[in-house]
């Protein structure tokens, strides 16, 4: 049987071609494996702004108690610094929450507007105390008299105010929660004017 002649390209074919194919496609298979998230390039580079948000909140992030107590106090003085001077200015931003909303305003307003004999009361008490310390009846007699008339001055007039709000509250915010203007008005009424707080931002007979 003749014997088939052996290709001289088989004997002679480079190793080195037999061993750089398994080596590139070893390379290529791993690159298509998933990079440790650990890894030095495992992720893509964070842009600018959410490197700095990250260096911020690290920053803001308390070390102890101790800094974290103290970060709360002063958080704390800085929101009653803002108060103040919204009572002051009017600024609806950082009322507190009893004076905060439209409705709120609008009491204040209202009240703010026109004259209330509940306003008066302290300066009135202040002379109907002095009376009754008067050692003679008549002018006791007038003092007492003037208690009564005072008081009953005030209940007529809180009255008729909380019963004209509570119908212009109704007209002005018929879709809003309205439960607790009309006596937050008439507390407000009590103080004289100048010691309103937050301030008056209407003047007198200035419709609301």
């Amino acid at each position: 049987m003749p014997v088939q002649p052996v290709p001289l390209g088989f004997v002679f074919r480079s190793r080195a071609k037999e061993e750089k194919a398994p080596a590139d496609k070893a390379v290529v298979t791993d690159s298509k494996q998933p990079r440790d998230p650990q890894a030095k390039k495992g992720r893509p580079t964070p842009k600018r702004s959410e490197a700095q948000s990250q260096r911020r909140s690290l920053a803001v992030t308390p070390a102890n108690r101790k800094e974290a107590a103290k970060r709360q106090r002063e958080e704390r003085r800085l929101e009653l610094q803002r108060q103040r001077l919204a009572l002051a200015g009017g600024d609806e931003r950082y009322l507190p929450l009893r004076d905060k909303g439209p409705v709120r305003k609008f009491a204040r307003d209202w009240v703010d507007a026109r004259f209330n004999v509940a306003e008066f009361f302290l300066p009135l008490a202040v002379v109907i105390l002095v009376l009754t310390v008067v050692r003679v009846p008549q002018v006791q007699t007038i003092a007492l008299l003037m208690w009564l008339i005072v008081i009953v001055l005030i209940v007529l007039d809180a009255a008729v105010s909380g019963f004209r709000l509570k119908k212009r509250l109704a007209e002005r915010f018929p879709d809003r929660e309205r439960k607790g203007a009309v006596a937050y008005a008439l507390m407000r009424s009590l103080q004289m004017r100048r010691l309103r707080l937050p301030k008056p931002q209407v003047k007198r007979g200035e419709r609301p």
